[in-house]
């Protein structure tokens, strides 16, 4: 049959296509899978999920033929229709007019933790840096990007806390950092830190031991740590003084600008227990300008258990909270393991380092 002026142009553009469409990577598909391995394709995404009700030697023999396919399993596509993402979210809180790379250590630290017990559970780790009210967003759980939301970062932006705080995540959050005791907050057992501080400086043979750091910080880790301290020496029969704190731009010079004043005041010390380890630096370091020996003439220990204190001089002893803990306590509370409203207090030890001085025999 010959064919018409009309139609062949039509045809040859059909063959084009078709040409074209077979130039394209193929779809493998668990049918082909199943092929390949010998099974049904039902046991497929079975043997690949792991379920247990099949044999591993099916199992094994699923996932070589997948292999020399290249199927992947969807599993954001499986996780959604389980109605889970498999990811949580996570959004480190910034001091404004600062980038990522300011972020305090100590959040770092956490925020290392928190992925790792994501990890743990199973989750993929999404995060977020916010600092500017153009960098807020909160839609994560909203959105299906997640399944829960975890804040950490510094109390310096009260704008964010607030953002996040009035979201649409009630009910899916775990906070670290925030000024209030929020439900699904976790924080330090800074009672028991301040105990443990006050402790070793007695142990150290000091008799004249005194608090750094800012009690009326919107935090109130600061203030536990001080009554924690402030416990141990009335039980043991030693004076309780006021915190010593003068005002800086950051951490490092409120420690510095305190050890000024504190030298200026001629009180007599010869032990100090540091709000935190950034603070403790500058203390060291006002120490030192004034030719102060640490710890020969003063025993230093801060708190958070940097590990920039390994590298002053002396290093730096401190109280560390069980970062482990603190991360599996944050995913658990996101994911709605812990109760909201629950008080949750993660451990804390004491590292032994050059600057709290030698135990007295």
């Amino acid at each position: 049959m010959k064919l018409s002026g009309v139609w062949y142009p039509l045809i040859s553009d059909i063959g084009r296509l078709w040409v074209e469409r077979t130039d394209r990577p193929i779809r493998v598909t668990s049918f082909d899978v199943a092929e390949k391995a010998g099974v049904n394709q039902s046991t497929v995404s079975r043997a690949l999920n792991d379920d247990p009700a099949i044999k591993d030697s099916t199992k094994a023999k699923v996932r070589t033929a997948a292999e020399a396919l290249g199927y992947y399993v969807d599993t954001r596509a499986s996780a959604l229709r389980r109605d889970r993402t498999g990811t949580l979210a996570i959004v480190v809180i910034g001091r404004p007019g600062t980038d990522a790379h300011a972020i305090n250590p100590f959040h770092y630290s956490l925020l290392g933790s928190i992925c790792a017990a994501a990890a743990g559970r199973g989750y993929q780790s999404l995060v977020s840096f916010q600092s500017e009210p153009t960098d807020f967003s909160d839609h994560f759980v909203r959105s299906r990007q997640a399944d829960g939301l975890i804040l950490i970062g510094t109390r310096n932006n009260d704008e964010a806390w607030e953002f996040h705080r009035g979201g649409a995540n009630a009910g899916k959050v775990a906070i670290w950092g925030s000024t209030l005791d929020d439900p699904g907050s976790i924080a330090s057992d800074n009672v028991t830190a301040g105990k443990l501080a006050a402790e070793r400086l007695l142990a150290a043979g000091r008799k004249r031991l005194l608090f750094v750091g800012d009690i009326d910080d919107p935090q109130r880790q600061f203030r536990e740590r001080y009554s924690g301290f402030c416990d141990y020496l009335r039980a043991t029969g030693h004076t309780v003084t006021d915190p010593v704190f003068a005002d800086g731009q950051t951490r490092f010079d409120q420690g510095r600008a305190s050890v000024a004043r504190l030298l200026a005041s001629k009180c007599e010390f010869d032990a100090l227990f540091c709000c935190c380890d950034s603070l403790a630096l500058g203390v060291l370091d006002g120490l030192r300008s004034a030719k102060v020996r640490v710890p020969e003439d003063v025993s230093v220990i801060g708190f958070d258990g940097l590990e920039s204190g390994l590298h002053c001089i002396p290093p730096l002893a401190t109280i560390q909270p069980d970062f482990g803990a603190a991360g599996v306590m944050l995913v658990d509370a996101a994911l709605g393991s812990i109760a909201p409203g629950e008080q949750q207090r993660v451990p804390v030890k004491l590292i032994e380092r050059a600057s709290a001085g030698p135990v007295a025999k």
